[in-house]
Formats: C-alpha cells, structure tokens, sequence
C-alpha cells in the first residue's frame, strides 16, 4: 500500500532538473529519446526523472509526483514492483541475452494464448511498432493484397505508410504527416474517421477486393481515450470477412490492461491478428503480435514471411512479463476499475463546483479528459475541437501539486494497481485546485 500523502503546495525545485535538460539537448535530439516525453507541447522544459517506486515519480530534485504516466501504460502494477524485480534478479544471474529459444519464451506466450483465444501462435518482437509492421506483412502475404485501412487519429508505430493522421506524438505536434516518408509509400493506406462503420462500408464497395487489412486500436489510446461505439468493432468484423480481408488489433496499449484478455474480451470481438506490447514487457521493452496458426505459420522458419530480432525474446522482458501476468487476478482488476471510477467521478465533480467545462473518457484504467463543450467525443476530430491551451494550464498546475499527467491531451492517463484510495484523493484535490486556478485566470 502507499504512503499517507497530503496535497502539496504549488513551489518547485527544478534547478537540476533545468541544468540536466541543458545537457540533455548538447547529446540527444530535442534532449528526449521519444517525442512524446518532451514538454514543447504545452511550452516549458521536461522533467529529469530519477526513480519511481510504486505510484510515485521523483525528479532530479527530489520532487515527489503521482505518476499518472506509468511508463506510457506499461507499468499496471506501478514501480519497482517487488515480485518482478525478483524475477528479473534471478533470470540476470543466468546471462542477459541467450541467442537461442528459452523456456521463459514459451512459457510467456503460453500464458497470452490462454488470456487470448484469437491467439493460436506468438512471436515475440522488440516494439509495438514491429509488432504492428509485423501483422502488416503477414496480412499483405495472406491476403496477397497491398491497401492497408486505418483510422485518423489512431496510432501503430512509427511505420512510413501508417504515419498519416496519426495519434499521440503525431497528433501532439499537429503534424497529419511525417517529413521523410515518400508519398508513394503512403498510397496504399486508407484513412478513415475512427467509429465511422459507414465510412469502412463506402470504402469497402470501391476498393475492398484491394485491401489486406483493417488495423484499429479497439480502445483509441493515442488520441486520448476515445472507446468504440457500440457496433463499431462487430462491423469491422463483418465487413472484413464479408471481403476476405484480414483484421488486426492494435492491443499494445489495452492488452492485459483494460481485461486480461484485451479489448477483445471486453467487447466480444475477435480479430484475426493481435499486437501486444507495454503490459507483457512488465516494464521492459517488447512487442509480440500473435492470431490464427494458418496466419502465423507463413513467418520464417516455417513460412517465406520474413521477420527477426537479435533480442527479440529476451530472457530479462520474458520473466518481468510472466512475473507481471501472473499477478493480473480478478480481484487486481476490480480494484483498477474502483480506483479509476474513483479518480473519474472525483475530477467531474472538481470540474463542475470550478464551473471548467470538461467531458470525460475511461475504459477501466484508461482515463482521459478533454476542455470542450462537446456531450461527447467519439473522433479525432473531437479531440483536436478540445481547448488545449486550457490543458496546458492543468498540466503545469498539476505539476506545481506534485501531480505528473501526460503533457498532451492526446495521451492516455493510467492508474495502477500501486495508487491506493489516498493516493486518488491526493490526485482529485490537486485537480479541485488546479481547475480553480484555471476559472480565476479566465
């Protein structure tokens, strides 16, 4: 359980923090390794993190934070979790990389196929992105078709032909295309409102003898939470079989997250291939796409698909991913929707007595909020009509109440398992604040 906490009041160190940051961009690009942890977006320097332990953060300076980031989703059961640190202490003692099959390799993908009854093989990549480039290739040799459909807003990797009307850094940096990608690359791939089954069905009747596949996230991470309409994913179920096209789930961010088995179980929906990533890493780097054994077996060495990774399968990701899994009970899970309805119903409330307009999305413990005076958001185009100068003031006055959001309204808030009852109410009286801040500045 965490410690008893209190609101802290809104005064910073943030010397060392500004002197790392300083060093940072004379060595790395932008002074980060991934665009999203950069702070430009809502105009001010990241932090430098120095440790996390269950579900706080703290900075070069000592601050102490509510982490709400989570490692962008992976972290279900917060930092430094006892158990997984154990695993990963005594798979160390056994060598860092074994260059051939290992038992944890079987044993991890043993355990998605029983969460995942879509799932007939697994193979284990380094990334979501390969993940998703992966299913892709898998899908085009299957079908033996090129046109690829995706949603706006909705991200798979930073693949050339998915990098168009992207989510997450994309969407941050308003960019609807990545410079460096040849427009030929992008001619096969399709992009359509997200929850518009009509739209797929227009595009199917023109163009569906062409098309290989349909990939979606089942739950919008990347964009904020933005949850299917009822019908969405069975229509994209249908109307893929109906043209013999392939479907793939982009599960990297609600695999084992929102269910034990994904979106897929919490929908009823199952697709034909599946990208799992963050949660089945247990905190360390991995991707896996797995789905039908007809489909599987055309990767090498059994099929002319090609695919490989020097580290793909690594021992230290296998065993922090067994340790994590077998600690997603049903009870875990009940506590996650307790603590995030919690978090949920106590920022609406602290919205509405500060008279902040907001609209709120959450699937279990995926959580977002958007200022807009919208009854619901349900596409890209909602989230981007959101006020995100008004986010950025939350962002920085959360910050100032050692409280750490992701710095975009187009990501994902997390709670996990570690966040106990005080620590969501530390959280929703820092957001009372933070929206009264807001309301007297307007």
């Amino acid at each position: 359980m965490a410690k008893s906490v209190t609101v802290k009041q809104p005064i910073l160190r943030l010397e060392e923090s500004r002197r790392q940051y300083a060093r940072a961009t004379r060595v790395l690009v932008g002074g980060v390794n991934s665009p999203v942890r950069s702070f430009m977006s809502v105009g001010g320097e990241p932090l430098i993190v120095e440790r996390g332990e269950g579900p706080f953060i703290y900075d070069a300076d000592g601050n102490e934070y509510v982490d709400f980031i989570c490692g962008w989703g992976a972290l279900i059961l917060g930092h430094a979790r006892r158990e997984v640190l154990q695993a990963v202490q005594a798979t160390l003692e056994k060598g860092t990389i074994l260059g051939l099959t290992n038992e944890l390799e079987i044993e991890l993908a043993e355990r998605i196929i029983e969460a995942f009854p879509s799932i007939e093989l697994v193979r284990f990549v380094n990334s979501g992105t390969e993940a998703a480039m992966t299913a892709i290739r898998l899908a085009r040799a299957y079908t033996g078709r090129r046109k690829i459909l995706k949603f706006e807003g909705c991200y798979h990797g930073h693949l050339d032909y998915l990098l168009t009307k992207a989510g997450s850094g994309l969407a941050t940096y308003s960019l609807p295309a990545s410079d460096g990608v040849p427009e030929e690359i992008t001619r096969d791939t399709i992009t359509v409102p997200y929850n518009d089954a009509d739209a797929v069905e227009s595009v199917f009747k023109q163009a569906g003898p062409e098309i290989a596949c349909v990939i979606v996230e089942p739950i919008a991470g990347n964009m904020g939470v933005v949850p299917p309409k009822q019908g969405f994913l069975e229509a994209l179920r249908e109307i893929t079989e109906r043209y013999g096209s392939l479907l793939i789930f982009d599960e990297v961010i609600t695999g084992f997250r929102v269910a034990r088995g994904g979106a897929q179980e919490l929908y009823g929906v199952r697709p034909d291939l599946t990208c799992l990533g963050k949660i089945i890493g247990g905190g360390f780097p991995i991707g896996a796409v797995g789905g039908r054994a007809e489909i599987m077996k055309l990767l090498t060495p059994t099929g002319r698909v090609y695919q490989a990774g020097t580290f793909s399968g690594n021992p230290i990701s296998m065993s922090a991913g067994i340790a994590t899994i077998d600690l997603l009970t049903p009870q875990l899970y009940e506590r996650l929707e307790h603590l995030s309805s919690t978090l949920e119903r106590g920022v609406v409330e602290a919205a509405k007595n500060s008279n902040a307009n907001i609209l709120t999305n959450r699937v279990g413990s995926m959580f977002s909020l958007f200022f807009t005076d919208r009854r619901r958001v349900e596409n890209y185009s909602d989230v981007q009509s959101s006020d995100r100068a008004r986010f950025t003031q939350l962002f920085w006055e959360m910050v100032r109440r050692g409280v750490l959001l992701p710095p975009s309204p187009f990501e994902t808030i997390f709670v996990s398992a570690s966040h106990d009852e005080a620590v969501v109410k530390r959280a929703v009286e820092a957001f009372a604040e933070a929206f009264r801040v807001i309301g007297e500045a307007a």
